[in-house]
């Protein structure tokens, strides 16, 4: 994920719904991998960096006065007033006219409208980081909705101003970018105008605008904050569903069980409200597809990413063509590791027979991420290194708190946060590892400014994988037990199987979810036949699935906040695997590559940004080359 707030920017005034920050992918705990991905000025923050220094081994509490100093900030009240009053003169001043605009008139209103747009941004990224950071409090929630309406209310001033560069013609626009002022936002214009096709009438979208407060978006505030209430009772213990889930990794079958039953039958205790955030929420996405005269429900996503159909369709057909030699293949080994016939869903990620899962203290795990970035590259290490030195990172497991995990880019005036539940597990310094590559690819392309610094989603998952695969690779290479080398590398496979095959299953299911709801509105039973299907299909003839694991879809907040959002992991994870092996094969200049790589931001598509390594993700054997280096560990998992 990339990792966005749910305060929309405005290059896409008709963006489908993204109503909260994510990232790395859900892998059936909370606290694993979720990125990103709606985002986030010149302003001058209330305070510094005054964050008292956490213990040495207390995971922290982010510090966010480089944005506000408090929700009731005189200089945030201000802020909000000001950039309302630059809204308004913009569109005086830009309204009707922008067709008439020279090339370096029309440069000169695009700087000003991304300065307001970026103001907008870092009011709207404190709103969201501050309901991440305690999702039940009713004045946080408050706030946050405050913000939203203020910053919708904004918006309704800018609308016409992307709106009215699509009705430019194509040469007279091409004539305009002869002006070098306006050749520096060619690829801002290029993305934009991937949607003239869809754009409706000016007064149309303005309604859609206002109206998404007391729509989509308030079904999302909705999910939030009735999920963040959730608690599961266990043993006589009421837990929240984040620590219940967790338990589902616990060595002692009969505490997964116990742990899997109670959090299948507490999602179906609510199971008539999460099937109605759903049906509504697809249905309003149908209705915007229908007016925008979208061909299926995916496509707004892959023109958001700046990605063929037919090179996701690629993807999605090669994993689920390999789901028999991939996921199929392995879970029968788990099985059998576990002494199992047959593995129930709380077995999936059960720790294997002889793994040491100790716990790692929060100051060892960022010597290891902040080593193992180094050691690629000490220009990329440093860069993680302002993180952990910081108070830019949220990792105390709290109640309340945003169960998830994501890397927030705010703005390049001032820098991302990371938000993630530190418990000291391998999974979480890979949580961590993951987070801070977010973190170093947002500083990197910060340099493009507000507007292109944003990643597709289909390379936004780039530089967390890798930072994840540098991250196992050293762990691997410090193990000196052959055993625990293989345990690990069982590990590895598991967690990879969770970001290619898991991930597509789910994008399947919001296929088939999203294609039925067109038809009418979808019974609950009927979402959970669904969800059974499609992880019937992805885990293979290994597992049984009991009743109560038919709920397990309603947890799942990608559905909610960025319909399609799922498969950018599969996406990163295998262009990762495929970049890792030109890596290995030792290619000259490839760090330098890289970090260029990273730096474009999203000044650049796939195919542009792969060539200097000779990948082509239209290649069809493109998805092959990744998807055998998960088949090779399982290979040599056999053999061991």
């Amino acid at each position: 994920m990339v990792d966005q707030a749910p305060f929309p920017r405005l290059l896409f005034p008709h963006a489908a719904p993204f109503c909260g920050p994510l990232s790395r992918p859900l892998s059936g705990s909370l606290s694993g991998p979720l990125s990103r991905s709606l985002s986030g000025l010149a302003m001058s923050p209330d305070g510094g960096q005054a964050a008292a220094p956490e213990a040495q081994d207390t995971p922290p509490r982010w510090d966010l006065s480089d944005l506000y100093a408090s929700a009731d900030s005189p200089v945030l009240t201000a802020d909000r007033e000001r950039i309302a009053e630059e809204a308004k003169a913009f569109a005086e001043r830009y309204r009707g006219k922008v067709a008439t605009l020279s090339g370096a008139e029309l440069a000169a209103a695009i700087d000003t409208y991304q300065a307001i747009d970026e103001a907008m941004g870092r009011i709207g990224a404190f709103a969201s980081l501050s309901f991440s950071a305690d999702m039940t409090s009713p004045e946080t929630g408050r706030f946050s909705q405050s913000v939203r309406e203020t910053l919708s209310d904004i918006s309704t001033d800018l609308l016409f101003f992307t709106l009215e560069i699509n009705l430019i013609d194509d040469a007279d626009l091409e004539a305009k970018l002869a002006d070098p002022a306006l050749a520096h936002w060619r690829p801002f214009l290029r993305d934009l105008r991937m949607f003239r096709a869809h754009q409706l009438p000016d007064e149309i979208e303005q309604v859609l605008l206002e109206k998404s407060v007391t729509g989509a978006s308030a079904w999302c505030r909705l999910f939030d904050e009735q999920m963040s209430a959730v608690r599961v009772s266990l043993d006589g213990k009421e837990l929240t569903l984040g620590e219940a889930l967790n338990l589902q990794s616990d060595p002692d079958r009969a505490v997964r069980e116990k742990a899997g039953r109670a959090v299948g039958a507490t999602l179906q205790g609510n199971l008539q409200l999460w099937s109605l955030i759903t049906n509504t929420l697809a249905k309003d996405k149908a209705v915007s597809d229908k007016l925008r005269k979208y061909p299926r429900p995916e496509s707004f996503r892959n023109i958001s990413n700046m990605v063929e159909d037919e090179v996701v369709d690629a993807l999605v057909s090669a994993v689920v063509t390999d789901y028999p030699r991939l996921s199929h293949r392995y879970y029968a080994l788990k099985a059998k590791w576990l002494g199992l016939e047959k593995l129930e869903h709380w077995d999936r990620n059960a720790p294997l027979p002889g793994m040491r899962e100790q716990n790692i203290p929060w100051s060892e795990a960022k010597t290891i991420v902040r080593q193992s970035y180094d050691e690629f590259d000490p220009r990329l290490g440093s860069l993680v290194g302002e993180f952990l030195d910081r108070p830019w990172i949220d990792a105390a497991p709290v109640p309340g708190k945003s169960p998830g995990a994501f890397a927030h880019p705010v703005a390049p005036s001032v820098h991302p946060y990371v938000l993630m539940n530190y418990r000291g597990r391998t999974r979480d310094v890979m949580t961590l590892a993951h987070e801070l590559g977010h973190g170093a690819h947002q500083i990197l392309a910060g340099k493009q400014g507000y507007f292109m610094s944003s990643t597709p989603l289909t390379l936004a998952e780039t530089a967390s994988v890798f930072g994840e695969m540098l991250t196992f690779q050293h762990l691997l290479e410090n193990e000196t037990d052959p055993a625990q080398k293989r345990l690990m590398l069982a590990a590895k496979v598991e967690d990879m199987l969770n970001t290619v095959v898991r991930q597509i299953a789910f994008y399947r299911f919001e296929s088939l979810v999203h294609g039925e709801r067109r038809n009418g509105e979808l019974l609950p039973e009927r979402i959970g036949e669904i969800w059974r299907q499609v992880q019937t299909e992805s885990l293979g003839p290994a597992f049984h699935f009991t009743p109560e694991y038919d709920a397990y879809w309603t947890y799942v907040p990608h559905f909610i906040h960025s319909p399609f959002y799922v498969y950018a992991y599969a996406f990163g994870d295998c262009l990762v695997n495929a970049l890792y092996g030109v890596y290995q094969e030792g290619a000259p200049g490839f760090q330098d590559k890289y970090l260029a790589m990273l730096a474009a931001g999203g000044t650049k598509r796939h195919r542009e940004m792969l060539a200097p390594f000779g990948l082509d993700a239209g290649d069809p054997g493109f998805w092959r080359r990744g998807l055998d280096v998960i088949s090779g560990f399982i290979d040599q998992l056999e053999v061991g």
